[in-house]
This record gives structure tokens, C-alpha cells and sequence, in this order.
């Protein structure tokens, strides 16, 4: 019952999930900013392959972000819409 009630609540906050949606854009944007910089403006080293690396993590944690606030605000709430119907 406890993750129901967290699905609903998640679900009805559609604020935050836009939030999270957007803050997961920004980390994936600025992720391939810093990968593009590692690439193509600094001089090949060790310094241009953290700069890469950095950016590859920030994508990463910018998809999981923006993936979690895309799927709260549409498939969670439809799924909150269908169980309230049932109860």
C-alpha cells in the first residue's frame, strides 16, 4: 500500500515532475556540451577525456532524470486516473 500511496502522490504533483523533466533536459544538454567541448575545442590529453567522461555521466543522469519526470507525468498519471475509477 505504501508504494500505491507514493505512485498517487508523485502522480498528483505534476509540478514537480515537470521539474524533474526539465532539470533532466538541462543535465543531458549540458552533458553534450561538455562531451562536444572534450571533443572537437580542446587539445586531445587527458584533460579533454575527463572533460568527456564528466559529460558522458552527466547524460546519463540527465536521461534517468528526465525519463522518471516524463513517465510521473504521463503514464503515472493515467495509471492514478484508472485506479481511482476502480475504487
Amino acid at each position: 500500500m505504501r508504494i500505491r500511496d507514493w505512485l498517487h502522490t508523485r502522480a498528483n504533483s505534476p509540478r514537480q515532475n515537470f521539474s524533474l523533466l526539465l532539470t533532466g533536459f538541462s543535465l543531458f544538454a549540458l552533458g553534450l556540451t561538455l562531451v562536444g567541448a572534450g571533443q572537437y575545442l580542446l587539445p586531445p590529453g587527458l584533460n579533454a577525456e575527463l572533460i568527456a567522461l564528466t559529460g558522458l555521466i552527466l547524460i546519463g543522469g540527465g536521461i534517468i532524470l528526465a525519463a522518471f519526470g516524463y513517465l510521473s507525468l504521463s503514464v503515472l498519471r493515467i495509471l492514478s486516473f484508472l485506479d481511482k475509477k476502480h475504487e
